[in-house]
């Protein structure tokens, strides 16, 4: 395609300019969006999309892609969780209200194991600030604290940057002056990968409410290499919490690796739940009298999940 072409493109298919970027690492950055338009109303927990066109460049390092002719001007596009730094500055939370951006906190997929080339995350890591994309204009979800009251336990359990919507629902409770105990774990490979940590150090100190568990598998954190669901067998999580996994007054989130949350398999007709294997947070949380949130089917629990992929 030609420089003109591409150009039209842009003009065409792009509503939204790269504000910030901050780059965890090479395959980790948090990103924030300033749309074109006005930043439509929502509730933190909810999702939108990013798109690039197949003819912008990608990072080095990626699987390797081969695109038809006639896919060379698409947009490719997907749904991401909107995130929150939190705090504008240490010891001061953010206000919403004055920002005109969308943040998000996105990993980079260098090669997906069952053959599928990554489209889209490779082009959004050759980003620049100034750069622009394209953004939904409708931000959507049923992933939110609607089901929260002001004094209830509200644990929130996440992998990777499924943390997410995690940042930016702690920043509604804690706007809100929650009353009730909050939790906040992250499960990643590396301690690297938490980019988020020092914020929630920082907000551990002045919420004597609030506690983080960063939780690593590829190297110890701590003593020990953890998985989300060794928190919840061991007591680590009550212990936590500092008070026992009530379901009467506790709402736990889930969202990130679908083994982790490991949503069961119902057949509607038959009456039968069954679990996947191996056990996910679901199995372990409805075992203890937690119900699972199931919004296709009218179930209203909670446990309230989000899958990644």
């Amino acid at each position: 395609m030609t420089e003109m072409e591409i150009a039209e493109l842009r003009q065409k298919r792009y509503n939204g300019t790269v504000a910030d970027l901050k780059r965890i690492h090479a395959d980790l950055m948090v990103i924030r969006i300033k749309p074109d338009f006005a930043r439509p109303p929502h509730s933190p927990g909810q999702y939108t999309t990013l798109g690039l066109g197949n003819w912008e460049p990608r990072v080095d390092g990626c699987q390797a892609e081969a695109l038809k002719p006639e896919d060379l001007s698409k947009v490719v596009r997907r749904s991401y969780s909107i995130s929150c730094s939190i705090e504008s500055a240490p010891g001061m939370l953010v206000n919403i209200a004055e920002t005109d951006y969308i943040e998000f906190y996105i990993v980079l997929v260098r090669e997906n194991l069952d053959g599928r080339v990554p489209a889209l995350t490779p082009r959004l890591f050759a980003l620049k600030q100034g750069d622009r994309l394209n953004i939904g204009e409708k931000i959507t979800g049923h992933y939110t604290l609607d089901a929260v009251g002001p004094n209830d336990n509200v644990i929130f359990l996440g992998t990777g940057t499924g943390e997410a919507p995690h940042n930016y629902m702690l920043w509604q409770l804690l706007a809100r002056g929650h009353q009730g105990r909050i939790v906040s774990a992250c499960c990643v490979r590396y301690r690297k990968d938490l980019g988020y940590l020092a914020t929630h150090h920082d907000l551990m100190e002045r919420y004597k409410n609030y506690r983080y568990l960063p939780l690593t598998t590829r190297e110890a954190s701590g003593t020990k290499k953890v998985y989300i669901q060794d928190v919840i067998t061991s007591g680590e999580l009550e212990e936590a919490l500092g008070d026992k996994l009530d379901p009467a007054r506790t709402h736990v989130f889930l969202c990130g690796n679908p083994k982790m949350i490991g949503v069961p398999i119902r057949d509607k007709a038959a009456g039968t739940k069954t679990y996947p294997t191996p056990t996910g947070v679901i199995e372990i949380l409805e075992n203890r009298g937690f119900i699972a949130d199931i919004s296709a089917m009218k179930i209203k629990g909670n446990i309230h999940f989000e899958e990644y992929w």
